[in-house]
Parts: C-alpha cells; sequence; structure tokens
C-alpha cells in the first residue's frame, strides 16, 4: 500500500539496483575492468554523500529545520567506526611484531604497545576513556548512531525547547559544528587532535583481500544502505508524522495551537537525521581513509545544504540528485581532469574557480529553477503544481487563496 501511493520509490530502488549492478559488472575486481578501483571508491563515496543528503532534505525540505551542522553527525559516525578500524588493525600489526619475542607478550604490554603506536604521536602514551570499547565491533557499531544521537538529542532538546527557529538555529547549529570540531583539535581530546585517525582502508582480519575486492564491499553497503535511509526517509514524510511536520514548516505556530506537540516532532527529526548522518559517516570514512577535525568545518554542512537546493528541496530523489550530480563534478574538477580554459591574457585553472562555479549554480537554480534540478524530473512526469486559481482552500470562505497556495 505504501509503495503503490509513493511509485517513486519502487522506480528509485529499481534505478540504484540496476546501477550498482552494472558498476559491479564493470569494475576491476568482479567485472571487465572498465571501471578502475579509485572510481568505484569515488561513487561508493558518493552515494554515502546522498544518504546524507536525504537526511538533510527531510529535516530541512520537509520540517523546515535549516541545520548547518549535519556533517558533524556525518564526522562523528566516522570517528567512531574509525576508532575500531585503527585499533584493531594497530593490535594485528603490534601482535605481529611481538610473536617473534623469545617471551610471549602479556595482554597488558599489547595494550601499551597498540597505545604507543596510536598515541605517540600527539605524546600520550595511555589510552584514552573514550577508546575504552574500541576493540569491540559490535561496541562502536552501536556508538555510531548512539553517540551522534545522543548529542543530535541533547543540542535538540535545548534549541527547541526555547523554541529557536529560523536563522538564529542555523547559526546554533553551525556554532555547535565549529565547537566540535576545534575541541577535535586538540591533541588532548583523545582522537589525536590534528593528526585524526587515518589507516582505515585497511579492515582488521581482511588484511589478504585486495582493494580492488573491498572497494566493491563498501559499495554495495552504501548503495544498500542508501536505499534503506530513502525508504525512511519517505516512510516518515508520509502519513499523519509527514503531514505534521510540513504543517510545522508552513506555519508552526497554528500547529502547536492545535495541540501538537511541535517541540517533539522536530527534535524526533533532528535526532533521526542525525543517525542517518553518521551511518553515512561510518560507511564514508572506510573508503577515504582517514578523517580528521577539518572534515567538521562548518563549509561541509553548508555544501550539504547547497546540494538539496539544487536538487530540489522537498523532493527525496532531488537530494540524491544534487548529491550525486555536485558530488561527481566536485572530483572532476577539483582531481584536475577538467581541461584548463586559456583566454588568451588568464587561464582558467578549474581547481580554482570550481568553487566559484558552485556558488554561480546555486544562485542560478534559486533564481530560475527553485525546485531544483528535480524539476525536470517533474516535468518529464507530468507533475506540476496545482493550479488553484483563487478557489476557497479551508473549511471558511477565503481561508487560503491564491498567495497562500503559490507559496
Amino acid at each position: 500500500m505504501f509503495t503503490r501511493k509513493n511509485p517513486s520509490i519502487l522506480i528509485f530502488l529499481g534505478l540504484l539496483a540496476a546501477f550498482t549492478l552494472a558498476v559491479t559488472l564493470l569494475s576491476e575486481a568482479l567485472g571487465t575492468g572498465v571501471i578502475p578501483t579509485s572510481t568505484i571508491k569515488t561513487l561508493g563515496k558518493t552515494l554515502c554523500f546522498a544518504l546524507a543528503a536525504v537526511a538533510m532534505d527531510l529535516i530541512w525540505g520537509y520540517a523546515g529545520i535549516l541545520s548547518l551542522g549535519h556533517m558533524a553527525f556525518f564526522a562523528l559516525g566516522g570517528y567512531m567506526i574509525g576508532m575500531w578500524l585503527m585499533y584493531a588493525r594497530t593490535g594485528e600489526i603490534v601482535a605481529a611484531t611481538l610473536a617473534n619475542s623469545p617471551i610471549p607478550p602479556t595482554a597488558t604490554e599489547i595494550q601499551e604497545a597498540i597505545t604507543g603506536q596510536i598515541f605517540g604521536v600527539v605524546g600520550s602514551s595511555d589510552l584514552p576513556l573514550t577508546w575504552v570499547f574500541a576493540g569491540s565491533l559490535p561496541m562502536q557499531l552501536l556508538l555510531v548512531v548512539a553517540v551522534p544521537g545522543l548529542f543530535a538529542f541533547v543540542f535538540g532538546w535545548l534549541a527547541f525547547r526555547s523554541r529557536v527557529n529560523g536563522v538564529y538555529l542555523s547559526i546554533l547549529t553551525q556554532a555547535m559544528t565549529l565547537a566540535l570540531a576545534l575541541w577535535l583539535f586538540q591533541n588532548d581530546s583523545g582522537f589525536r587532535g590534528n593528526n585524526g585517525l587515518s589507516g582505515l582502508q585497511n579492515i582488521p582480519g581482511l588484511a589478504h583481500v585486495p582493494q580492488s575486492v573491498l572497494s566493491v564491499w563498501f559499495f554495495w553497503a552504501s548503495a544498500l544502505a542508501l536505499e534503506l535511509g530513502f525508504v525512511l526517509a519517505a516512510r516518515v514524510s508520509s502519513g499523519k508524522f509527514g503531514s505534521v511536520i510540513r504543517a510545522i514548516r508552513d506555519d508552526e505556530s497554528r500547529v502547536r495551537f492545535l495541540g501538537y506537540s511541535v517541540e517533539g516532532y522536530k527534535l524526533t527529526v533532528f535526532v533521526l537525521t542525525a543517525m542517518i548522518c553518521a551511518v553515512a559517516g561510518a560507511l564514508y570514512y572506510p573508503q577515504a581513509g582517514i578523517i580528521n577535525p577539518a572534515e567538521l568545518a562548518p563549509i561541509a554542512s553548508i555544501y550539504l545544504a547547497v546540494w538539496v537546493a539544487i536538487g530540489g528541496r522537498g523532493r527525496l530523489y532531488g537530494a540524491v540528485i544534487g548529491a550525486v550530480a555536485v558530488s561527481l563534478l566536485s572530483s572532476w574538477f577539483t582531481g584536475g581532469r577538467a581541461p584548463d580554459v586559456n583566454l588568451g591574457l588568464y587561464t582558467i585553472h578549474w581547481v580554482d574557480w570550481w568553487q566559484v562555479l558552485l556558488g554561480l549554480s546555486f544562485v542560478c537554480v534559486t533564481l530560475f529553477a527553485p525546485r531544483g534540478l528535480s524539476s525536470a524530473i517533474d516535468a518529464l512526469a507530468g507533475l506540476r503544481p496545482p493550479s488553484r486559481h483563487g478557489a476557497d482552500l479551508g473549511p471558511e470562505p477565503g481561508a487560503l487563496r491564491e498567495k497562500e497556495a503559490e507559496s
């Protein structure tokens, strides 16, 4: 019944499944080798960005909350899984090194050696309290969603109960992201400061598996996470819950007057989207291989909002289109693949001009295509906004007319 009312979900899942199969058949590890491993990793990371964009569209496009801090949750998810990856992999290296010792090492000596390897770069020999579960994969997987979820809950509860809205909330989320990044930059934060966590592409216990195969596995996992996240977001944005959060977006005071717990709905969406972003980050950084506090820079969350705006706010598939298009173009322009343009007196190097081009694209979409790139799909599908022509839209004559309908 749910998919019957929302056929776009089945279309999206089918297209993504077909794309995943095509990439697999063209990969180096399991196919013809047309697509190199580096491109597979880029595509996998792009799907993670698309999942984060779906979460951003749910909270901004449907609930009307412009959060400029959701990439902080994305990075926190990466840090949580990165701790296990780095600890377990270092443990394997230390165990192999100490195996040749005349006297077998004790568990304490192994742990001290692991701690020295990881935190010696910041001048520490003690394992921070935040790493107490780093040796347990199930616990770290739980923390991937628990830590960002708890952080989002505390922040959201404090902000929403104070009824902080609009641009003030956006600034507050950006300040939260900056404060977290500055804390992580400190060497005594327990996360290796500016060095961050590295070597995350080396999966413990799978040293015998080549990177070409691992990249396909992570690509599959990213595609599956995007499918599940898309269905979850579509489910949340439909039905009574979806109607309420859209009503909060359009007229929060009226929804509160009707007796709904506005703060509760907003907090639920805020925490849920934070956890979705965290899952995306947990899949992204093992493919990227490294994470550091610079990943939490406020500009990253602004990029996330730009992706959604370019793709089409209030359209989940629009968020995916925007994230995929901008991410792939960014990789092409900043990776030196785009040819320079010689104008005679000046040569355009796209590595330097990409951000300008992105900004101009955002402005043009805002001015000339407010519904984003997804408006093209709407046009092909024959979808048009309703033309009310001044008809009464409420229980009383004149309740809502043309001006309100256009908004």
